[in-house]
């Protein structure tokens, strides 16, 4: 089966955009060639021709870190419904969170996630496996047996690994694996009870707040063990200036650390907050300002590798429910490359290759991945955006079961329109309506 998306938009690794015609046979990129070529020689063995009119054409995004609360939270989310948000947000490769009901700390609920992926049939999920049982923290999950069920790494994502001595057992287990502790860092003695950071608004309005180095403490803690273990450790979520300061002098010792970083913790800071909203509520919370300049900075010169989503969906019942009891999180698949588009490709302050890179290329290489890469031999897993299409961020459009997010009524530009898993056109956007395909 052979098809074409001519008139492609493609950057060079120089960062200079071209136009080409992708060849595509099966599920795999064929060839790439020059716009001007004629494609003659294809057409008598063409299945299907797709017309790009020179949008951007890049590699499928990579998200290393997303909820799909599925099993056990369908109120807000299943595989099928977060799969199609990401789709349609461009991202063809995901890898979910541990933290469902059961958790997924044994070979059946890991082989579980895999086939309603499968049946799915919308992005490819890469499940995590829990490092303790339960996620209590309490017990070690057999991790040779999970990575043979075909988890992507090791990690109790929604609550640190409290004892050191875990998670140095932990990160011992996963080196002779040659598998990555993925790290959640957060010491619960020093954020029981609060819900935004310490700083500005907790002051505003007479609550306690969540101090950097709950966040940072963790992290140095898991250096240090890393060091000592040899593991590729890798930091979820990190939203401050301590942390990165540790990471950043962690990878000039030549420790194998890798970070991430998600757009709410580059966009937002707590001066942002317009109130007591829980979409506004989230873990890690928006830090100060000057927190976001660090995670900027950090993520430009490669001290912070990745970009994620960390999406969360949540049922607007919950959310409703004020700030002490609604759950933390934000939705993310659908907004986040317009978001970031916007503020720093159309500011001027980033390059369009650096924000493709950091969301294709650069999570494939930290985590070893086939995808990321728009090259022969790659597979056909493509993203399609246009540019030029401006439109306000409505919740209500979201392919996602969640409406949780603060960019709700954001006007932004560059929207995906088009994604193909393994070759497969599995959504689109047509002038008047919204397309899944399987």
């Amino acid at each position: 089966m052979i098809q074409i998306i001519k008139n492609a938009n493609v950057l060079s690794e120089s960062g200079e955009i071209t136009v080409k015609h992708i060849i595509i046979e099966n599920d795999k990129i064929k060839e790439i060639v020059d716009g001007n070529n004629d494609l003659s020689q294809w057409t008598d063995q063409t299945d299907m021709v797709l017309d790009a009119q020179n949008k951007l054409v890049t590699p499928g995004f990579i998200d290393m870190h997303v909820h799909l609360r599925e099993p056990g939270f369908e109120h807000k989310e299943t595989i099928e419904t977060g799969t199609r948000s990401a789709v349609k947000g461009g991202y063809t490769t995901i890898a979910s969170m541990p933290n469902t009901r059961p958790v997924t700390d044994n070979p059946g609920t890991v082989g579980l996630v895999k086939e309603k992926a499968k049946q799915a049939g919308y992005a490819k999920v890469l499940p995590y496996g829990a490092i303790t049982v339960g996620e209590l923290g309490q017990q070690l999950t057999d991790f040779k047996a999970l990575k043979e069920a075909g988890v992507i790494g090791f990690t109790d994502d929604g609550v640190g690994v409290q004892s050191a001595q875990m998670m140095k057992d932990a990160m011992k287990k996963a080196a002779l694996l040659n598998m990555p502790v993925i790290a959640h860092c957060e010491d619960n003695s020093l954020v029981e009870g609060a819900f935004f950071t310490e700083g500005e608004f907790t002051r505003k309005h007479g609550l306690k707040g969540i101090p950097n180095e709950s966040e940072a403490i963790h992290v140095g803690r898991d250096i240090l063990l890393a060091e000592a273990t040899g593991v590729h450790y890798h930091v979820c979520h990190v939203s401050t200036e301590q942390s990165i300061r540790l990471i950043r002098q962690a990878k000039q010792l030549g420790i194998h650390v890798t970070a991430e970083v998600c757009p709410h913790h580059l966009l937002l800071s707590d001066e942002d907050i317009p109130g007591l909203d829980a979409n506004w509520k989230m873990n890690p919370p928006l830090r100060s300002p000057r927190d976001v300049k660090a995670c900027i900075e950090a993520l430009e010169d490669g001290t912070i590798d990745i970009i994620v989503t960390d999406h969360a969906p949540h049922s607007a019942e919950e959310k409703a429910r004020g700030i002490e009891a609604a759950p933390f999180g934000i939705v993310g698949f659908e907004t986040a490359f317009p978001l970031l588009y916007t503020k720093f490709v159309l500011s001027g302050q980033w390059s369009l290759g650096m924000l493709v890179k950091r969301m294709t290329s650069d999570p494939a290489a930290v985590f070893g991945l086939e995808a990321g890469r728009l090259e022969p031999g790659a597979p056909a897993d493509i993203t399609i955006i246009d540019l030029n299409q401006e439109k306000v961020v409505d919740p209500e459009q979201f392919a996602t079961k969640g409406r949780n997010t603060p960019f709700a009524g954001w006007k932004l530009k560059g929207w995906p329109v088009m994604t193909l898993v393994d070759g497969q056109v599995v959504w689109s956007e047509a002038a008047a309506h919204t397309t899944f395909t399987k």
